[in-house]
């Protein structure tokens, strides 16, 4: 059996080594190379939340960027190199990805989507110093490239000649490649022997790119046979047709034909040498009197003569006899040599047809499920274009829609003064172009203007109002300063009646000076300054007053004029102090309400300026 070596990465190549196992090779895992992911930062990432277009050119790229966990487009156009790494698209964001029919970069650059991409965001997911023809490309075509760099291959440890030594005890005949990594891994520091070993060997290269830097390490092109791409089918199918043949995996009827014809040959010479007729030649030209030389013979030689003759045709008869057999033996073996032979041909023939047919076979169900994947890769492709065309046409962003609510969202600030409503009218503007593509610069200009107005403190009217209107539910239960009259003289009754009956006159006269008392008295105070008592018909104006103090402050409240409700409130806050009692309950709870009231700020004209407006007036022109 050929030996076949596998480079890829762990992890990759089991699949492949069972399919080779299955069709009568023996393959050896040998990774060449390690994977070692990056974290890039969120400056990085940022690019593929606003993508137009994500390009992913390896399996890795996929599995690198998943375990970063970070915020993506779902609705751009997804790209992959080859299948396998479509497959990992799908399984990881649940999106189907484009795949081009020539799995490199020059089937993906190909595509019909990717040519008409000026001015559009595209993302490539890539490994470190890889796919520069795909980033070429792109730019060229007017494309915004980000390339975002996931991960690195690298070389495992151990050294490249220790490698080669290895190999070439496993007798290798076939070494699996899929990308210009491990070619740099195993060319690196190899000696002459090493290098004079490795280029008789056959390589299977995943595409047109490897074969050329394969090239570059002087491979002859005869040994280096190009796959229709990196996945397993397509890497058996090409070592199946590459046809690896080894001494011990030779036709057993070819050696049985040279063993045979060998055998043959040897037999016949014996066969030659042995012949009956030519002993018999022989033996008679031996044995035959030669008449020119007559001697007389004596009775007894001519007897001992007869009987020797006797002797020599039993020996030569049973000689003859045994020969005779010995030849028939033969003529049976090679007559029985001669059918193996033709049987194991034919044998080898129908195995040799029995082979074909299953390779045939196998291909043209190769052929038929990558003609049906192709197929079935282009209608989806088809499909999601449609689907994304559709989707453009129906949700297609409107300017007009957009310049109308940041306007709105203007009118709520600077004209109502509706900070909260400004805030909700940029929130919706946001949500909508979340939806599209391409107004990244929008966004973050709305982001600010709505951190910027959750900065601003809002005044409280609704509740500095009531407040008022509980310190105007007191006004009428204040007490007045009450006025301190001074004690009165007291003065000697002069006007007491006598039971005397002869002082009737003086009682007579006191008694008029009684009644003239009950209707004018003149009461006489010690203290001399004595001030003017309020009328009601004052107090009732002064609480009047009062309250139309604290009505004043609640309209300008309202009406969001700041100095005229603090004018208000001290007015009030006067009146209180000069005509009510200051030691009372109720008028010490008035004062202390008025002042927590006359501490509020009342910021109704915070200075903030909308940075969404200039964006906004420049992506709609």
């Amino acid at each position: 059996m050929s030996q076949i070596l596998i480079t890829r990465p762990h992890g990759k190549g089991a699949d492949l080594a069972e399919q080779l196992s299955q069709g009568g090779y023996q393959a050896t895992l040998f990774p060449v190379l390690k994977i070692d992911y990056f974290t890039p930062d969120n400056t990085q990432l940022s690019p593929l939340l606003n993508a137009d277009k994500i390009i992913f050119i390896s399996q890795d790229a996929v599995k690198a960027l998943l375990a970063l966990k970070p915020d993506i487009n779902i609705k751009a156009q997804f790209y992959a190199v080859g299948e396998q790494t479509a497959e990992a698209i799908w399984q990881a964001f649940g999106v189907r990805a484009a795949v081009p029919k020539q799995h490199d970069s020059e089937g993906l650059l190909a595509l019909k989507s990717l040519q008409q991409i000026d001015g559009q965001n595209i993302v490539l997911v890539k490994g470190k110093d890889g796919r520069a023809t795909i980033a070429k490309n792109l730019k060229q075509r007017g494309a915004f490239l980000n390339n975002l760099v996931v991960y690195q291959r690298g070389p495992v440890e151990g050294n490249a000649t220790d490698w080669i030594d290895h190999w070439q005890s496993l007798d290798v005949k076939g070494i699996v490649i899929t990308s210009n990594a491990a070619v740099d891994a195993i060319f690196r520091e190899l000696g002459a022997k090493q290098l004079e070993w490795i280029r008789r060997c056959q390589f299977y290269v995943a595409s047109a790119r490897i074969s050329e830097h394969l090239a570059a390490q002087q491979i002859d092109s005869a040994n280096i046979h190009i796959a229709a791409g990196a996945s397993d089918s397509a890497m058996f199918t090409c070592i199946s047709e590459g046809n690896i043949m080894s001494e011990d995996t030779k036709p057993t009827s070819q050696l049985a034909d040279t063993k045979a014809t060998q055998s043959s040959s040897t037999k016949a010479n014996a066969k030659v040498a042995d012949s009956p007729s030519a002993t018999k030649k022989d033996f008679a030209m031996n044995q035959k009197p030669n008449p020119t030389n007559k001697q007389k013979v004596s009775k007894t030689g001519s007897l001992a003569l007869l009987i020797s003759l006797i002797v020599a045709a039993g020996v030569g008869y049973q000689f003859y006899q045994k020969l005779n057999t010995q030849q028939q033996e033969n003529l049976l073996v090679n007559q029985l040599s001669a059918d193996n032979q033709l049987l194991s041909k034919e044998l080898q023939a129908v195995k040799v047809a029995q082979q074909t047919l299953q390779q045939a076979l196998f291909n043209s169900e190769q052929k038929v499920t990558a003609a049906l994947a192709a197929s079935e890769a282009e209608t989806q492709q088809q499909l999601e274009s449609a689907l994304q065309r559709a989707e453009q046409q129906t949700y297609s962003l409107n300017p007009q829609e957009v310049t109308s609510l940041q306007r709105m969202a203007e009118f709520k600030l600077w004209a109502e003064k509706d900070y909260q409503g400004a805030t909700a009218v940029l929130s919706r503007l946001d949500a909508l172009l979340a939806e599209h593509p391409g107004t990244g610069a929008i966004r973050q200009a709305i982001h600010q203007d709505l951190q910027a107005l959750s900065i601003v403190k809002s005044v409280p009217v609704e509740a500095i109002y009531l407040q008022l209107h509980g310190v105007l539910g007191q006004v009428d239960k204040l007490t007045f300063n009450a006025v301190a009259l001074p004690q009165e003289v007291e003065q000697e009754e002069q006007h007491a009646l006598s039971e005397n009956v002869s002082d009737w006159q003086q009682n007579l006269a006191n008694t008029w000076h009684q009644m003239m008392d009950g209707f004018i008295k003149i009461r006489q105070r010690e203290d001399v300054a004595i001030e003017a008592l309020l009328t009601e018909q004052e107090r009732h104006l002064i609480k009047q007053r009062l309250s139309l103090y604290l009505s004043q402050a609640q309209d300008a409240l309202l009406t969001k004029q700041a100095s005229v409700y603090f004018t208000a409130l001290n007015q009030a806050s006067e009146l209180v102090n000069d005509y009510f009692k200051q030691d009372d309950p109720q008028t010490q709870s008035v004062l202390k309400a008025l002042a927590a009231l006359n501490k509020e700020s009342l910021n109704f004209n915070p200075e903030i300026t909308l940075k969404s407006t200039e964006q906004v007036k420049e992506w709609a022109q």
